[in-house]
């Protein structure tokens, strides 16, 4: 039976399609995008609510529903993750020291340019090292600095957030805790 008209007096209606559009998606789904399927009829503030009490109903349950940076979404709870992986095992990538000493300057310092990675470091930062960070989608372009040669500014991505399941970059432990694992201690 399709429900053709949802509106804000039948609020079940709304969070059985949020539900559907949600667990059919397959990258987060932002508020304008869940609204668009009401044809703007309900009013952000109740979509909000309605979210917020589907992720109350779906706790407990193997599936979560989480806000990150780019929208909504479900996701596998975290203790589950070891049984799905045996279905599916994967090697996750592995990023070099490089990489990774990299990205942490990024995400702290940003926006930053190459030559201010490279400071910071005190090595030369490589094209493959940018290169990978952009082709994984966490870091991109996001101006030019105005000074000679007008280097490129780099920042990290939604899709960088959405990874770490992020909502903002204000969640990202504290440098003091990173530092020492990456040896950026003099970086802070």
């Amino acid at each position: 039976m399709a429900t053709s008209a949802a509106t804000p007096e039948d609020p079940q209606a709304i969070k059985r399609i949020l539900e559907a559009a949600l667990l059919a998606a397959q990258q987060p789904l932002s508020l304008a995008d869940l609204k668009k399927m009401f044809a703007d009829d309900i009013a952000a503030e109740l979509l909000r609510k309605l979210l917020d009490e589907v992720r109350d109903e779906w706790a407990g349950r193997p599936a979560e529903l989480v806000c990150l940076a780019s929208g909504w979404r479900f996701r596998t709870r975290p203790e589950f993750l070891p049984y799905l992986d045996r279905l599916h095992p994967e090697k996750p990538p592995k990023y070099s020291r490089a990489v990774l000493e990299t990205l942490a300057i990024i995400a702290y310092r940003q926006p930053v340019t190459r030559g201010d990675i490279e400071d910071i470091r005190g090595v030369t930062v490589s094209t493959q090292v940018v290169k990978a960070l952009e082709e994984r989608g966490w870091i991109d372009v996001v101006g030019h600095r105005d000074t000679p040669g007008r280097p490129a500014l780099y920042a990290t991505t939604k899709r960088f957030l959405d990874d770490l399941g992020l909502r903002s970059l204000t969640e990202l432990p504290p440098l003091e805790d990173v530092a020492p694992l990456l040896d950026l201690a003099n970086a802070a």
